[in-house]
């Protein structure tokens, strides 16, 4: 089967350009095609550079192999940071990819089965507003392959790190990598790499002395009854700046529910099923971060873990997005003084949605007590507390019919916070964005005691949209005052988010707080 031709930016002579150089900026921004070997891999790949007419490029890892390329075992293309071909702010082949790789194909949390079959792809499609088939030639189109075949390869690349980084066996890898039978797992792992999985095992660093990934300092206190753990590395671009990231999290930790410190984040999960997950993350000793999941079982944690790569922004590119905010002589000085600044959205968008509600016109400190206090009332309480960790956040249903009275809130606010959750409960209203910012805004909006900041403020924090821009918060009034946010916004897009955290970070540094509020 001759190499499938896809559309990439840079151009392929670009791309060759950045291959012979292995220039880290540019990994995971597209895949290189070695027709003599029939090989597959990173830019940075240490292999001899091989010849241009013997190369073709790819925008993802799945167009290379749907091509028939294997993945190289050297650089491992499947520990790349995200592709910012898999990335965007509107266009639909963005969304539906980002739909994918959390979990809108897998079995699981949020899965839709582990054959990928016609009905979920027509799901995710209706979703996106979309025919299924439209859905598949868009994504043949723009990335050279299938939605079917993206949700594979995203399972099969997880399922080789769980391989080389944990102790798992092979039936908890591929339940936890989305399959639902060992027979497919086994199938598309020797289709895709060559060899059965325990090879894959056997020939891992531990098999030669070394050891395999060890938990972070972070992971929390040994649960009653035990636990199944999961251990496994976020990779990022450089550079990452934990420090303000983490800065940003300790301010805003929803008590009995998170617990963050200058070196690890640690919460409570809220299964699907009711029961409860701890979750611990920390920066790793080179470019990632070892996230260490406990679990009841490890069906669809790939979809958790996905979740966490979303939180911790792993997939942004700095390079690219520190290029185009330098060119505001305000920005400019922001950017270069944290490089590495990450948009820190929320592992549960419901809750970062009633924080947000709850933070509108009071101060950050504010938004995060009634938070705590709402969690202490309405939260499930652990059997077993961890440490710091004491509750569950109370679920939509639990929320809509509580008894809210107080706890700190106005009349308005409570009336606003139980539509909310009823209508979230209810599912008329999904905290998703498939079809674009603006879209999700306008459901929001339509939920009476939602205006535009929160709205803005979900997205940017719930989802982890880079576009979205809070018009009409204080601090960012503050930090430009008598600017028109909504025109001079408009030459930061598509990465506004961004800026505002910079504009937020900014006042921080001046030291006056950056206050979440207004509506």
């Amino acid at each position: 089967m001759p190499p499938l031709t896809v559309h990439l930016e840079p151009d392929a002579d670009t791309c060759y350009r950045a291959v012979a150089s292995r220039d880290a900026r540019f990994d995971g921004r597209f895949f290189t095609g070695v027709r003599t070997t029939g090989i597959y891999c990173r830019p940075v790949c240490p292999a001899v550079t091989p010849l241009r007419r013997n190369v073709v490029f790819f925008a993802c890892a799945a167009a290379a192999e749907q091509a028939g390329f294997r993945p190289c075992r050297r650089c491992r293309p499947e520990a790349a940071p995200g592709s910012p071909a898999w990335q965007g702010t509107a266009a639909t082949v963005s969304r539906a990819v980002r739909c994918i790789a959390e979990g809108a194909l897998d079995r699981g949390p949020g899965g839709g089965g582990d054959s990928a079959t016609g009905s979920s792809v027509a799901d995710l499609a209706a979703r996106l507003g979309v025919g299924p088939r439209q859905l598949t030639r868009l994504c043949e189109r723009h990335l050279g392959t299938t939605p079917v075949r993206l949700a594979q390869t995203r399972r099969v690349h997880f399922a080789r790190l769980l391989i080389e980084q944990s102790d798992l066996s092979m039936a908890q890898v591929a339940l936890a990598s989305g399959f639902g039978s060992l027979r497919r797992f086994n199938a598309l792992m020797k289709a895709t790499y060559g060899c059965a999985p325990g090879d894959l095992r056997r020939r891992r660093p531990q098999a030669r002395g070394s050891r395999s990934l060890a938990p972070p300092t972070c992971a929390i206190p040994a649960a009653t009854p035990p636990l199944v753990t999961l251990t496994c590395r976020l990779v990022w671009r450089p550079p990452y700046d934990w420090d303000q990231l983490a800065r940003f999290l300790r301010g805003r930790a929803i008590t009995g529910v998170e617990h963050a410190t200058v070196d690890s984040y640690t919460r409570t999960l809220a299964l699907p099923d009711g029961r409860a997950g701890f979750l611990a993350v920390a920066p790793g000793r080179g470019h990632w971060l070892d996230l260490h999941l406990e679990l009841p079982d490890l069906d669809g944690a790939i979809t958790l873990v996905a979740r966490a790569r979303r939180m911790f922004d792993c997939a942004a590119d700095p390079a690219a997005i520190n290029e185009h905010l330098a060119r505001d002589p305000v920005l400019a000085p922001l950017v270069a003084r944290r490089p590495g600044l990450r948009l820190p959205s929320a592992f549960d968008p419901f809750e970062l949605a009633v924080r947000a509600i709850i933070g509108q016109q009071v101060s950050v400190a504010a938004a995060t007590t009634v938070t705590g206090r709402v969690v202490t009332r309405c939260g499930t309480p652990l059997e077993s507390p961890r440490g710091p960790l004491t509750h569950l956040f109370p679920a939509p249903a639990v929320l809509a019919a509580a008894d809210l009275d107080g706890l700190g809130l106005t009349t308005r606010r409570v009336a606003t916070l139980r539509t909310f959750a009823a209508a979230v409960a209810g599912d008329s209203l999904r905290l998703d964005a498939p079809r674009g910012p603006d879209e999700l805004a306008a459901r929001l909006q339509a939920l009476p005691g939602l205006g535009p900041w929160t709205a803005a403020y979900i997205a940017l924090r719930a989802l982890g949209e880079p576009d979205a821009l809070p018009v009409g918060d204080l601090g960012l009034a503050r930090a430009l005052p008598g600017v028109d946010l909504t025109t001079r916004g408009a030459a930061w897009s598509p990465w506004r988010g961004y800026a505002a955290l910079h504009l937020w970070a900014g006042l921080e540094d001046g030291g006056t707080p950056a206050d979440d509020r207004k509506d």
